[in-house]
Parts: structure tokens; C-alpha cells; sequence
């Protein structure tokens, strides 16, 4: 058995129960027991090892057990020939483990005199110029602070050089020009969570056999891209802790929960985040109490338990795409509405299609809550195709997509006979509203805009039209998640509401930013609900204010 003290003693702290290692990290001290430290050819070297504990201790901050262990195979070897047993190194931990602080210490030391390699130069790659840029700026910020590092290190904002070793640290992003011909001795790929594939990621290893010793490093939190890049790597580091594949493929120490029932414990965070394992000091005191207020926010704003559930405890989903509410909370729309007249409203109207259905809203302030007036309208010709209308035993039929002939008789659809959309009926419906409620304008989308919004307009109506009804839907997921939680939203009984609800879909791009889209294209219509969120898009803009009163008066003067 080959052996290092800072491996032995982070071994030490799981197995006498001082800290909590998730199922991934339990796998890992296994297979590294098996395979690895049991390897007699292999070596620690011990001095490369204490010398960047060391230079992060004195010039960064303290470093933790956690961060000692990583380091320790960083600098592991065969005794053969000196070649670095890893090459590729695949850090994933929950938001402020402090990733990037550890890969700013290593990279400033890989190329300092302290590891004594000449033009071992490295590249720090991202998605974006802003996170590309954290370390060069944290290890700038450092040598600029310190007499000593000015004389070892050139710094500027874009690139750290070693004054003795030539080594040069740079910021790349991931699709920039500068890729080619590169002789790195080191990349580092940060927030990997976001690359789709690796065709980025294999230009900038391409230069990597062109030096020595070279390694590769991924490091971040999970994200919302499935099957991407993170993925195959994360499917290889299961590979590797099961023993399937040549030990030395990768080093995986990934740190998530592993069951999302642990996330109402705050003692599991540490499964996700190696920083708050016990004793918590310094910054790990203030990144709990930091933690900690976003999950209390959950209580308030539950549409950020995606965020949370993902970025900070690294448990991705799986499923990036789920209804609007759970059925209960939609149900629970259908409360008696209270007195709207003479009272401000935003309207808004949806249809994707001059062939099939049409949804109109009104959406009102009454308190904290948000009451809302639908009505709906569907060309004969789609509901007969689609929903079997017209037939005598449609109602009768066990298995019906949509009761039409039921939401008519109820007054919230009307069919019409033609083709096409009657425009002038859609407008008609808030002219007639006008008369009991004040319309402070009409939010429709990109479709038919200018027709639309000339009619509407020549009815003495204020028009604002969405060009990207998308690019909202982000904006508002708050508001709806929170509208849906805790009761805000009250519809009166309108099943056909309930049902455009149920049709609608939450989608989570790479991003994590949400869109509302359709089940299924054609029987599943969403028109009334996305006409809903355009209300809701504007609904700061009126006061919850009656003014029928005062109407009243004025209308008794005598001029």
C-alpha cells in the first residue's frame, strides 16, 4: 500500500463518521483502496504536494481537508518513469464550495518556479468571458497585494506569467478563435454543466500531448443539460469507481445528495458541499447562513427549488419538464370571484393559429390576489376534426380530449362556423367587458399583429404587442409558481381554464430559464393560459382601485 497523509486523513474523518461522504465519495475511497493506494508502482510526490498546500495556505486562504486530498492525486505518479497517473480530473460540488478559488491556487502554482516546469502553460476555459476571467482575476488581485508575487509573476486581466518558468495562465472562452495550435500543459474547463457535446472541449485538449505531464480539469456544479457533455463524463466516472474501465481514465470526486428528501436537512448539505463539513469556520460559516436563506426563500418563492436543488445541493433533474402545478393547486382556482366592477384590468389574447382556438383574458388586483375573467373561442371545423363536436354521442363517449359542446353551453367557448378567426368577435368581447370594467390596455403577441392591434385600436383601446412572448416566460415562472402555491390566482369555476392549465408545460433550457409550451401540437391547446400570463406581464401597471363610484358621479353632474 502506498500511502499520503492528507488522503489518509480525509479516509480517516468518513470512516470514524467526522464527516458525511455521499454515495459517489463512498465509492470513491473504495475503488481508490482497491485499485489505487494499493498500487505499489505509484508514488505521492510528497514535495509538489506540500509545496501548493503550502503557497495556497500562505497567499490564498486556508486549505481545507477536502482541498488537500484533491491536490494529493494531482501530483500522483508512477515510479517508472515519473509520468502523472491522472490526466483528467472531474471536480463536481455544489455552489461555493469554493471550486474556482482551489483551480485559481493550483493553476498558479502548475505554472510558478515552485513547480519548476518550463512554458507549462495552461488555459482556463468558459462559456462566458465573466466566469472564464474569475481566476486570472482572483490570482491577479493576490499578486498585486504582495511585494513577493510582483517579483515572481507578470499579471494582468487577461493572463498570469511565470517571470522565472515562462509559464503562462490565460482565459479562454469556449467558442473563441484562439483555440488552435495551443501547447498547454494544463486546461481547465469551468462550469462544465453547460457544454452540449465536447466539440469545444476536444479543440482545446487538441495541444495537450505537445507537453509532458499534461492534465485536464472539469470542475462546476450540475446544470440543466442532459445527455450533453457533463453527462457522458459523469456516465465514465461511474464507469471508473465500478471498477469497469482502466483506473487511472479519471479522477471523479463528485459531492451531490443523494436522494432529494435529504435537501430539509441542513447536517446532508455537506453531501453537496465538502466546505461545510463539520468544524465550519471563516467562509464556511458565512456560506451556510448564505445557503440557508435561499431554502428558507423557498418557502416564499417555491420556483427557485429547481435552482437550488440543482446548483446548490448538485442534484440535477432528470426531468426538465413538468406541469405548470400539481392539479390541486389548479383545482384550487375555482373560488367565487369577488366584485370586479368599475375596477382596472389588463386583458390580453392568445392564439397561435387562425384555425383553431382563441383565448381571451382579464386579469384584475384585489388585495394580494389576482381574479381573472376568460372566455374562449374555436373554429368549428378544427373542434369537429379534433374533438368529435358536431356528433350527437360525444358526451357520451368514456374518452373525450376536450367537452366542447359542455364549455358552450356553459358560456366560456363559442364555436365558430367559419374557417378562420373573426377578429371582430374577439374585439367585440372587451368592448362589451369595457362597459363594466376599465380596460387599461390589451397585451397580444407577434401573430397577426398588425391586424389585430388595428382593430383593437379603432375601438379606442390601448395596445402592447410581445414580439417574443417567450422571452417573458422566464420573467414571470415567479410569479405564477408563487400564484399557484399559495391561492393568489382565482379563475370562478372555468373548466376549459383548467384545462388549457393542465395542457401547458414547463420547460428548463440549459440555462435553467423556463418557457411554457404545449403537451401535445394539435389537441391539447394551451391559448387561454398563455393569454393569462400576458395579463400577468403587464398587471403591475393597474391599481386595486374601484372606480365606479366616482363614475357614478360624475356621470349625475349637470353640465
Amino acid at each position: 500500500m502506498i500511502k499520503q497523509q492528507y488522503v489518509t486523513d480525509y479516509i480517516k474523518l468518513y470512516k470514524t463518521g467526522k464527516i458525511k461522504l455521499n454515495k459517489e465519495r463512498v465509492m470513491l475511497i473504495k475503488y481508490l483502496e482497491k485499485y489505487v493506494l494499493s498500487d505499489d508502482s505509484l508514488y505521492f510526490n510528497e514535495k509538489q504536494i506540500n509545496d501548493c498546500i503550502n503557497y495556497g495556505n500562505k497567499w490564498f486562504f486556508p486549505i481545507q481537508p477536502f482541498q488537500k486530498f484533491l491536490i494529493a492525486f494531482i501530483f500522483l505518479y508512477h515510479k517508472n518513469n515519473d509520468r502523472r497517473y491522472y490526466k483528467e480530473f472531474l471536480w463536481l460540488m455544489g455552489r461555493g464550495a469554493g471550486k474556482n478559488g482551489l483551480i485559481s491556487v493550483v493553476g498558479n502554482f502548475l505554472i510558478s518556479e515552485l513547480n519548476g516546469i518550463r512554458n507549462y502553460n495552461g488555459s482556463i476555459i468558459a462559456n462566458s468571458e465573466e466566469q472564464a476571467i474569475t481566476s486570472i482575476a482572483e490570482i491577479k488581485d493576490v499578486v498585486d497585494r504582495n511585494e513577493t508575487l510582483i517579483k515572481a509573476f507578470h499579471a494582468t486581466s487577461t493572463f498570469i506569467k511565470s517571470r522565472k518558468t515562462k509559464s503562462i495562465l490565460k482565459y479562454r472562452t469556449s467558442n473563441g478563435n484562439t483555440k488552435d495550435g495551443l501547447r498547454d500543459g494544463f486546461v481547465i474547463f469551468d462550469e462544465v454543466h453547460q457544454y452540449p457535446d465536447n466539440r469545444n472541449v476536444k479543440v482545446h485538449i487538441s495541444g495537450l500531448g505537445k507537453k509532458p505531464n499534461s492534465r485536464v480539469f472539469y470542475i462546476g456544479s450540475d446544470g440543466y443539460v442532459r445527455e450533453g457533455f457533463l453527462d457522458n463524463k459523469k456516465a465514465i466516472a461511474m464507469k471508473v469507481l465500478n471498477g469497469e474501465v482502466k483506473p487511472d481514465l479519471m479522477f471523479p470526486f463528485i459531492c451531490k445528495l443523494d436522494d432529494e428528501s435529504q435537501i430539509d436537512d441542513p447536517d446532508n448539505w455537506e453531501y453537496a458541499n465538502p466546505m461545510l463539513s463539520k468544524p465550519i469556520t471563516g467562509y464556511a460559516i458565512d456560506l451556510f447562513e448564505e445557503i440557508k436563506e435561499d431554502y428558507d426563500a423557498l418557502l416564499i418563492d417555491p420556483s427557485g427549488r429547481e435552482e437550488f436543488v440543482t446548483k446548490r445541493m448538485n442534484l440535477p433533474l432528470d426531468d426538465l419538464e413538468r406541469s405548470v402545478a400539481p392539479y390541486e393547486q389548479i383545482k384550487a382556482t375555482n373560488r367565487a370571484l369577488p366584485d370586479l366592477v368599475g375596477k382596472e384590468c389588463i386583458g390580453a389574447v392568445d392564439f397561435a393559429s387562425v384555425r383553431d382556438f382563441i383565448g381571451c383574458a382579464l386579469t384584475f388586483k384585489d388585495k394580494d390576489t389576482y381574479p381573472s375573467l376568460f372566455h374562449s373561442f374555436a373554429m368549428k371545423p378544427f373542434v369537429d376534426k379534433y374533438y368529435g363536436y358536431s356528433r350527437k354521442d360525444a358526451r357520451d363517449l368514456k374518452k373525450v380530449v376536450a367537452p366542447i359542446a359542455d364549455w358552450v353551453e356553459r358560456g366560456d367557448l363559442e364555436v365558430m362556423d367559419g374557417g378562420t378567426v373573426d377578429i371582430d368577435r374577439i374585439v367585440q368581447w372587451f368592448v362589451d367587458k369595457r362597459d363594466e370594467y376599465l380596460i387599461k390596455k390589451v397585451v397580444i403577441d407577434n401573430y397577426l399583429a398588425m391586424t389585430l392591434k388595428k382593430k383593437f385600436e379603432e375601438a379606442g383601446f390601448e395596445v402592447d404587442t410581445i414580439k417574443r412572448p417567450t422571452a417573458i416566460h422566464h420573467l414571470l415562472s415567479s410569479t405564477v409558481e408563487i400564484g399557484f402555491e399559495h391561492n393568489k390566482f382565482i379563475w370562478g369555476d372555468v373548466p376549459i381554464m383548467r384545462w388549457y392549465t393542465q395542457n401547458t408545460l414547463v420547460k428548463i433550457d440549459r440555462n435553467g430559464y423556463k418557457t411554457y409550451e404545449k403537451k401535445e401540437d394539435i389537441r391539447r391547446k394551451t391559448d387561454g393560459f398563455q393569454a393569462f400570463l400576458y395579463t400577468l406581464y403587464r398587471i403591475d401597471e393597474i391599481e386595486d382601485i374601484d372606480i365606479s363610484g366616482a363614475l357614478d358621479n360624475f356621470a349625475e353632474l349637470d353640465f
